[in-house]
């Protein structure tokens, strides 16, 4: 505040110096909005494709963990069987 006050060539180039490290703070702060948006959207997106994983993959262990069952014998049972 004290550099917009004095009238120095120092105190007029320090001035400027505090407005432009404002506006570049005030660009960075609304790309960090930006930023924090994307990154939730991202967020909820890989959390519902990991439930649709998960979803996917206990459809495929179910495919695969069939009960062994006996298999029936195709054919004539004869007098030795």
């Amino acid at each position: 505040m004290l550099s917009s006050v004095l009238r120095s060539e120092r105190a007029v180039f320090i001035n400027i110096q505090v407005m432009r490290a404002f506006t570049r703070l005030r660009h960075v702060l609304a790309a960090n909005k930006d930023l924090t948006y994307l990154f939730r959207e991202l967020k909820g997106k890989v959390d519902r494709h990991d439930a649709e994983i998960g979803l996917i993959i206990r459809a495929i262990e179910k495919m695969i963990a069939y009960e062994k069952k006996p298999k029936a014998r195709i054919g004539f049972i004869g007098k030795g069987d």
